[in-house]
C-alpha cells in the first residue's frame, strides 16, 4: 500500500546549515560595510526632509470645501457618515431658522484613527463638500481625543470648490 521514498542522507554541516549561515552573515556584512561607506543599499527615506512622491489618486487627509461666502458646503445630508464603514464620522445638523430648506452641519467630526481612509464619505457626498487629495498625512498624536478633526480643522485645508451645488426644488 505505502511507497518508499528513497531520501539521501546529509552530513553533519549539512544538517546543521553551516554553510548557508556563513552564506547569509556575508551577505549581511557586505551590505553593512557598503552602507556604512557609501548608502549605496539604503532604501530609508529621510521623512520629512525628502518628502514622497504621491500618486495622482492618493487619498489624503479629509478636508471640507467652502462655498462662495466662505460656509462649507456640507447639508448636513449625513450621506458621507451613512456610507462610511468605519463609522468614525459624527455629524449634528442645524438649520439657519429662516425659510431656507437647507441645513448645514453644527458639528462635523472625524476619528482618524478609525478612519480606513476608502473614500466611501467623498463618493457618497452628493455636493462635493468633503474630499480626501490634500495631500497632508495625518499627523501623529500623542493622546486619542487629538485624533479627532473637527469642522475647523477641516474647513483650515479646505477652499473654494468649483463645483456646482443647488439646483431647483420641486
Amino acid at each position: 500500500m505505502g511507497y518508499k521514498v528513497n531520501r539521501p542522507e546529509f552530513t553533519l554541516a549539512e544538517n546543521a546549515y553551516f554553510v548557508e549561515m556563513a552564506k547569509g552573515i556575508g551577505v549581511a556584512t557586505k551590505h553593512l560595510v557598503e552602507n556604512l561607506a557609501s548608502r549605496k543599499h539604503t532604501v530609508t527615506r529621510e521623512y520629512p526632509e525628502q518628502q514622497p512622491e504621491y500618486a495622482a489618486r492618493y487619498r489624503g487627509q479629509h478636508r471640507l470645501m467652502l462655498r462662495d461666502d466662505g460656509r462649507a458646503r456640507c447639508v448636513a445630508c449625513m450621506l458621507c457618515s451613512t456610507a462610511c464603514p468605519a463609522k468614525c464620522i459624527t455629524i449634528q445638523a442645524g438649520d439657519y431658522g429662516d425659510d431656507q430648506v437647507e441645513k448645514y452641519p453644527i458639528k462635523f467630526e472625524i476619528d482618524l484613527l478609525v478612519c480606513v481612509y476608502c473614500g466611501m464619505c467623498e463618493e457618497a457626498c452628493p455636493c462635493d463638500a468633503i474630499r480626501m487629495d490634500s495631500g497632508v498625512h495625518a499627523a501623529p498624536e500623542l493622546h486619542r481625543a487629538a485624533s479627532r478633526v473637527g469642522k475647523v480643522d477641516l474647513l483650515r485645508l479646505g477652499e473654494l470648490s468649483i463645483a456646482q451645488q443647488g439646483g431647483t426644488f420641486r
